[in-house]
């Protein structure tokens, strides 16, 4: 792509995919299709001379883009949703992109969503949207990519899917390779001075991170405050179990302090819990300005994919087959420029995790059957103490 090739954003949230399109180099964006109104106040802000519409249920056409973006909803897609596919009336809006693309015909298309999509019904909703794509001309490639690859501490897995028509998309997602999970769980380079966990679970699991955060969620909000929680085992007493401060769950995302200040309060944590990582969409975009050389895909280790198998964490399509391909969550590698969770913190803020919060969670994790440290357990109950005081 040239850097003045036009942008079409869908879906736009907070404008995580252009802020970081932007910082790739592509920065003609020429519309934002957004229903939100928290939202478009935000795009109002941080893009104030780019057009707003509203539902995309209304949009005609992809006013002459090259690349339209589109982190379409997941409500009907994640675990913690209604698991209803496309047929839900939010993540069902993905197919009136899919209906524009034959007379369109845009040379990109960038998809985003959650994993889930790629079991939920034996991952129908992904065979809908990839068989559009192949009846409108299009080839195509997703891989699933974890925000920690890109320096964030978040633990945030996402299906990122490249379509084009006018060159092999596989070559811009699948152009480096470089595993860095320990078998901890932690990325390579990760400290052990802050543990993120789901204040909000503790009967069958609390999405346990090392040196990160679990994803932030959509349905988090002021009023309900559940982000996730963070022990921080070397601070003062009362300060051990904490939850980000809302700059600090904006830097979570790679987005500037900041950013979403535009919006009513009480919508600025399912906003960010909405919003795609920003240097996720950096490094596509810098893909998409230098397209890398197709052949380097014929060097992968690649297996056709069998109809009906399970779709694996990255597949293309090219010549008319499906491939597997054998390339990991981590398209770069954190270690070296990690930015470490309890070092975000101190810089952009946190806050004791409340009372309640605390006891509701301790007394659920002590009631199940999961494997916890007693040192853990322990640091839970001195900041119960601490904090009813």
């Amino acid at each position: 792509m040239r850097t003045d090739d036009p942008i079409l954003s869908l879906f736009s949230g907070v404008g995580g995919v252009e802020h970081g399109l932007s910082e790739a180099g592509l920065r003609n964006t020429v519309g934002f299709y957004e229903s939100w109104e928290a939202a478009q106040a935000v795009l109002k802000d941080r893009f104030e001379d780019i057009p707003q519409h509203g539902d995309i249920s209304s949009m005609k056409n992809f006013h002459g883009a090259r690349l339209v973006t589109a982190g379409f909803p997941c409500t009907d897609l994640s675990q913690a949703g209604r698991t209803v596919g496309l047929d839900g009336a939010a993540s069902g809006l993905i197919r009136r992109v899919l209906e524009l693309l034959p007379q369109e015909k845009p040379d990109w298309l960038l998809i985003e969503n959650v994993p889930n999509m790629l079991h939920l019904g034996s991952g129908r909703a992904l065979g809908e949207i990839t068989l559009a794509l192949q009846q409108a001309g299009y080839d195509w490639a997703y891989r699933v990519m974890d925000s920690r690859a890109f320096g964030l501490p978040q633990r945030r897995r996402r299906v990122y899917l490249l379509a084009s028509h006018v060159y092999d998309p596989a070559a811009v997602l699948y152009r480096s390779d470089c595993p860095s999970l320990r078998k901890d769980g932690g990325v390579t380079g990760a400290r052990s001075d802050a543990f993120g966990f789901y204040w909000t679970e503790g009967n069958r699991g609390i999405g346990w991170a090392i040196d990160a955060i679990p994803a932030l969620k959509g349905s988090t909000t002021v009023s309900i405050p559940s982000p996730p929680a963070i022990w921080l085992p070397r601070a003062v007493v009362g300060h051990k179990i904490v939850r980000p401060s809302i700059t600090s769950a904006e830097r979570l995302q790679g987005l500037p302090e900041g950013w979403t200040a535009a919006a009513p309060t009480r919508d600025r944590w399912k906003l960010l819990g909405n919003a795609v990582s920003s240097p996720a969409a950096r490094w596509i975009g810098e893909g998409l300005v230098s397209l890398p050389d197709p052949s380097l895909v014929d060097g992968l280790q690649r297996y056709l994919q069998v109809e009906g198998a399970r779709w694996p964490l990255a597949a293309h399509y090219r010549d008319g087959k499906t491939w597997r391909t054998d390339v990991s969550e981590w398209p770069t590698q954190p270690s070296g420029r990690h930015r470490h969770l309890s070092s975000l913190l101190r810089t952009y803020g946190s806050e004791p995790l409340s009372l309640r919060a605390t006891t509701g969670f301790r007394n659920r994790l002590a009631r199940s059957t999961l494997r916890y440290s007693e040192d853990f357990m322990r640091d839970l109950n001195e900041h119960i103490a601490a904090v009813s005081v």
